[in-house]
């Protein structure tokens, strides 16, 4: 529990209980990091599309979630690194899908499923 000796502890066994509720240090980094990753609009924007409507490109994206390209390219670069999307090519598109099935979840929570069109023209 590391060194509890200049703490003033009131229910010691409450405070056990805390340490272990909040685990691995690591662990904590890890979510706050998929946290703030959810924490900014146009990111959160993204995943859901992404999610619900995936795989899909850039453009469309952008054309979903209201950003142009560039916008989303970058939300994009940085959702690679978290490890929550990947890119596949599909000919001369590349179209991004969700990787980690926990933000799946988170997503789902969030928005679930609606009902999709696939194959319909944008009417927006």
């Amino acid at each position: 529990m590391g060194d509890l000796a200049e703490h003033r502890i009131i229910d010691g066994d409450r405070a056990c209980d805390a340490v272990a509720a909040i685990g691995d240090r690591a662990d904590v980094s890890r979510w706050a990091g998929v946290f703030a990753m959810l924490g900014e609009p146009g990111r959160l924007a993204i995943l859901l599309a992404v999610h619900h409507a995936g795989p899909i490109s850039v453009s469309d994206l952008a054309v979903a979630v209201g950003m142009n390209d560039a916008a989303v390219s970058q939300a994009l670069r940085l959702l690679r690194h978290q490890q929550a999307v990947v890119s596949e090519r599909d000919g001369r598109v590349i179209r991004y899908r969700l990787t980690d099935p926990v933000v799946g979840e988170l997503l789902t929570r969030v928005r679930p499923a609606p009902q999709l069109h696939h194959g319909s023209a944008v009417t927006h």
